[in-house]
Parts: structure tokens; sequence; C-alpha cells
């Protein structure tokens, strides 16, 4: 059991929501009250039939306008999340040799996943040290470069770029990026995400921005000699997709809320909106870091810092863990460091579902509990 200081936090001090954790993260609650009334015309329906089969199309759509698709970019769905899509990679986009930017626990995973693959090459990895990114480097051994939009461990975001003119895939991890960073659909091939993050929706699920080139190298993949379960084959998630549908039978509830999150940014700007406002309430918390008599940004160089997770780092004589737990008791949850980094810092998720006031509230309580260890 945790224990912690028994310290209250005065009223003034809670957020009206205290949900802070880098994912599954905040999800509106208005999203949640329109599934409780129209689910029943979804829940516990077949997903082959027409009311969900909409509501996969308006997810799609969604993200079409969301990114600004050009029209031959398609959009592709499975079950699994991200770290499906890296095992489905490694089988359907990934010709023999990839090159990977490794910078964080997330990043270095899907280099396991190549490694470990029989069928591939050892893949060229380009490492940088925790709270730095390295860039890609154009190699011509390689047919695709994995990218990190955002490291969700560290709360490091680098730029997205196309290191070649060749027909080298662009693979882009991106999903505690996706809706809260802007990017170019030029610079990638396939963008990949979850929605349990800046997306307020819940896990199992991941899409993909995919260019034509990918889907060119999803077919040639698939018509090889090369085998691949069912479940990661990317052409048959590919051509389920096109009709408005997945493979196996998806979570409803987590394309409600996805559908219903996307058309909410889209009403209040679009990616251009919800990316300003998760650097708003982020660059309060790193001024505030910056200014602190005890804390300051785990990220040191400015351009490096997430827009959407922000890491602070604590001095020794001062337990991250400890100010966490009780933030927790007093209803601010899931701020501690990402746990296998293992550093003396707190994470604070700062997608557009969280309000910059709800960071000026968080960082007044985290100095208020400080003030009384």
């Amino acid at each position: 059991m945790d224990t912690h200081p028994d310290i209250k936090l005065p009223d003034d001090l809670i957020p009206a929501d205290g949900r802070f954790g880098a994912g599954p993260s905040r999800v509106r609650s208005e999203a949640l009250v329109g599934l409780g009334i129209s689910g029943t015309s979804i829940m516990g329906t077949s997903h082959r039939q027409a009311p969900v089969k909409q509501l996969v199309h308006r997810v799609k759509t969604g993200l079409r306008r969301l990114y600004d698709l050009p029209n031959d970019y398609e959009v592709v769905m499975g079950i699994g999340g991200a770290t499906a899509f890296w095992d489905a990679a490694s089988f359907g986009l990934i010709r023999r040799r990839s090159q990977h930017c490794a910078f964080g626990v997330f990043s270095s995973k899907f280099v396991d996943v190549v490694r470990a693959a029989p069928h591939l090459d050892d893949p060229e990895v380009i490492e940088s040290p925790v709270g730095t990114h390295p860039m890609p480097v154009a190699n011509s051994d390689v047919d695709a470069y994995a990218l990190t939009h955002n490291e969700t461990s560290t709360g490091v975001a680098m730029p997205i770029v196309r290191p070649t003119d060749g027909d080298a895939m662009v693979l882009v991890d991106a999903t505690s990026a996706a809706g809260a960073i802007e990017t170019d659909p030029a610079t990638f091939d396939a963008y990949y995400f979850s929605p349990q993050k800046a997306l307020g929706s819940d896990g199992g699920l991941w899409i993909s921005l995919m260019s034509p080139a990918a889907v060119v190298r999803i077919e040639e993949l698939a018509a090889s000699e090369r085998w691949c379960p069912a479940f990661l084959d990317l052409r048959i998630a590919l051509d389920n997709s096109r009709k408005d549908q997945t493979y196996n039978t998806p979570a409803i509830a987590t394309l409600y809320l996805l559908a219903e999150q996307v058309e909410w940014m889209l009403q209040l700007g679009g990616l251009s909106w919800a990316a300003e406002r998760a650097a708003t309430t982020s660059g309060h918390i790193y001024s505030w870091a910056e200014a602190s008599e005890y804390a300051w940004p785990f990220v040191a160089d400015p351009a490096h810092r997430s827009p959407t997770v922000a890491t602070v780092n604590f001095p020794d004589h001062i337990s991250a863990d400890t100010v966490g737990g009780v933030l927790r008791a007093n209803g601010i949850v899931d701020t501690g460091s990402y746990r296998k980094l293992g550093l003396n810092q707190l994470r604070f998720a700062t997608f557009p579902n969280v309000p910059p006031k709800d960071a000026e509230i968080l960082t007044a309580a985290v100095d208020y509990v400080v003030e009384r260890l």
C-alpha cells in the first residue's frame, strides 16, 4: 500500500478534473454522456452492419479533415493498439532493413520488435540520451525509417522529416502526438497511433494514415512468400477499412468516443486549434518549472520539449513519488514518471482535453505540497 504524508489541498487547488495521465488520458464528460444516451443503438450490435460501419466512416472522414489528407491517402484501422502495429509493420511495411531513431522507452520497443523478426535484417539504430532526440540519416541500405513524433516516456517531441527522395517508407509513431501536434502528410507514409491520448478515447485500436506508397508496399509484401498472421496482415486491414469495418470485432465505445473527439476538435478549429491549446497548457508547466526554486524541466532544450507530455525533475531531497502520492490522495491522479525510466520526476499530460487553467491549478497544488513536506 502506498504511504504519503496527510496533506489536504484547499478546494481552490483542486482542478475540476484531476486526470493528468499520459494515457489512458482524460476523456471529455460530454462524450461519455453522449455515449450513454446513444449507446443502445450501437453497443451490442454487429460491427458488419450499417450503424457501426457508419461510425467507422465518421472516424475516417473526421481524421481526413483533421489532417487535411490528400485524396489518395487512406485511413486504415486495426485492433491491438500501436504495439500491435509495430508487429504488423515488421511484416507488411519493412521490406528488409529499417532505420530507427531511439530516444526513449517506446521508440526502443519498435527496435526490439524488428530485431526479433527472423525475416528482417538487423536494423540500424540512431540513439540519443533520454531527454533529447536524434534525427534520421539517409541510408540507401534501408527501406523504412522509423520515427517517433512524441516520445511519451520522456516528453520529447521530434520534427518529422523525409530523409530521402527514394522509395523508403517513413513510419511515424504518433501515439501521443496525433490530435495535438501538427504535421505535413507529405513527410510520412504511415502515421500511426492509438486513440487513448490526445484523441480522448480508449485503447485497443490502431489507426494509420497511409500514403499511396505505403499501400503499394503493403500489396508488394502481401503478394510475396512472406508468411504473416491474419491479425497482423496490413492488406487485410486495408481491405476491411475500405469497407468501413475492421477485420475482427472492435470496441464500439472506443470508436464512438474517437469520432466525438475528432468532430469536437474540428468544430473548435481543427488540428491548429488543438496544437495551440496543448502548447499553451504545456508552456505554463515549463515556465513554472523554469521559475521554480526546486524543480526544473527534464528536457533541457526547449526545441525538444513536447507540447503534450511535460516532464519535470525534482532534487533528490524531494521525492516526486511522495508528491504524486499526495496529489493522488487529493484527486489529482496519474502524475508519476514513466516507471521504466526510474527518474525522480513527475509527468503531466497536456493534451487538448486539459484546459490551461487546470495546469495553473496543478502547479500551484504541487508548490503547496512541496512547501509542507
